[in-house]
């Protein structure tokens, strides 16, 4: 693909305006890892100023009787609203995505007291798999691997010959971390539905990018991260989804004063509250919700089908440039070849990945390296231009050719 071409594209491209919109974006570096931490939002920073000055600063203690208390639902709302597929109740902010994951697996096993596994993939994420193991133990179940394809993901034929009267839980990655499998949510949650299972999905590769339908896919529970595709900055919170069916009866193991039926009553014995409150346990990260905020106000106004559209038509085009120009020095392709098959981001396979990924980076060049041997290029929808992926994919080609072997 020649410059001609990314400039062609770039310029035809309805979403290349809010490029501008994120800090950096006007620089000459190639940022390949927006699913694993977005680009801040320019608006980002004044929000952040104006919080400390006027919410934090001015109001204090105030805050929560005015806001913030109610923020994380509020929050929860929007996301369900833009980005989630889902009607408003079922979602709250707090917590990392490790502890959410956490809580949302006992809750389904508690619901489940008769059946006796987990039903996973070898290739899930580290933490849901290793979240997994801890509560098999704790609970006393059993988990059942499905062995999957690195460079693919759990199929309904898989899942089907996996599931049975034994399952409570069926723990999905919507998007596969290494090879941006995209999972059909619908069809493998109405199997695990069929066995009388519960499902529980790993949204956060794929929130912000990739058309999510909750409440129509009928999925039980869900937890993502809101610092990839959701722009929310290091650390920021993730969220929980709990359909509304479930949550008069699902309970979760953290029992904080947040998720109390009445928090400053501050009693002698914890009740739950109403609704998703009773998933909150401590006190919410307010701050780390700011971020969030501008990226879902953009989300909202560009839509997130065209947000869709403009990540496949991304994707599409390392396809074939890295079919070009990587391909010929022995590079493959660890990622679905049909786009309606694969999220928001590319992996490349090659023996030297590994160095490849830390010379590039010392060129101002930024993927990410995972095993086995695959480069990963995480194209954000609205911060990452054509043009960046064919600079960025000509550079991983300079980079292999000067590596010794």
């Amino acid at each position: 693909m020649s410059d001609a071409t990314a400039a062609r594209l770039d310029h035809d491209d309805p979403l290349a305006k809010h490029r501008d919109l994120f800090v950096g974006a006007e620089s000459s570096l190639v940022y390949f890892d927006g699913n694993s931490l977005g680009r801040p939002l320019r608006v980002t920073g004044e929000r952040l100023a104006r919080f400390v000055d006027g919410e934090w600063g001015g109001r204090l203690i105030r805050g929560w009787d005015e806001r913030w208390f109610d923020l994380p639902l509020a929050v929860g709302d929007e996301l369900a609203r833009i980005v989630l597929g889902a009607g408003p109740g079922q979602t709250t902010v707090g917590d990392s995505t490790t502890v959410l994951l956490y809580k949302a697996m006992r809750a389904a096993l508690a619901a489940r007291p008769d059946r006796s596994e987990i039903v996973l993939d070898r290739d899930n994420f580290p933490t849901d798999r290793y979240l997994a193991q801890g509560v098999a133990e704790e609970c006393g179940v059993r988990l059942r691997w499905i062995e999957v394809d690195t460079a693919g993901g759990v199929t309904a034929e898989q899942l089907a010959e996996a599931v049975g009267p034994d399952t409570a839980l069926v723990l999905l990655s919507h998007v596969a971390y290494r090879s941006a499998w995209l999972a059909d949510m619908g069809e493998l949650t109405r199997i695990a539905h069929d066995a009388g299972a519960l499902v529980l999905w790993d949204l956060s590769h794929s929130v912000g990018s990739v058309p999510i339908q909750l409440d129509a896919c009928e999925v039980d529970l869900a937890v993502g991260c809101s610092y990839k595709y959701l722009n929310g900055g290091p650390g920021s919170p993730a969220f929980v989804y709990v359909a509304a069916r479930h949550l008069e009866r699902f309970t979760q193991p953290v029992q904080g004063w947040m998720g109390a039926a009445d928090p400053f009553l501050m009693g002698p014995d914890y009740a739950p509250a109403e609704g998703i409150r009773r998933f909150l346990s401590g006190t919410p990260p307010i701050v780390g919700m700011l971020a969030m905020q501008d990226m879902l106000a953009l989300l909202d106004e560009v839509g997130m089908a065209a947000v869709r559209e403009k990540s496949v038509a991304l994707t599409e085009y390392a396809v074939q440039v890295a079919g070009e120009v990587l391909a010929p020095a022995g590079v493959g392709l660890a990622s679905p070849r049909d786009p309606d098959l694969r999220g928001g981001h590319v992996t490349l396979n090659h023996p030297l990945m590994r160095e490849a990924t830390a010379a590039l980076w010392q060129r101002d060049v930024i993927p990410d390296y995972r095993d086995p041997h695959g480069l990963r290029l995480g194209l954000s929808p609205l911060s990452t231009s054509y043009d960046e992926v064919r600079r960025g994919v000509e550079a991983v080609r300079e980079v292999l050719d000067g590596l010794p072997g």
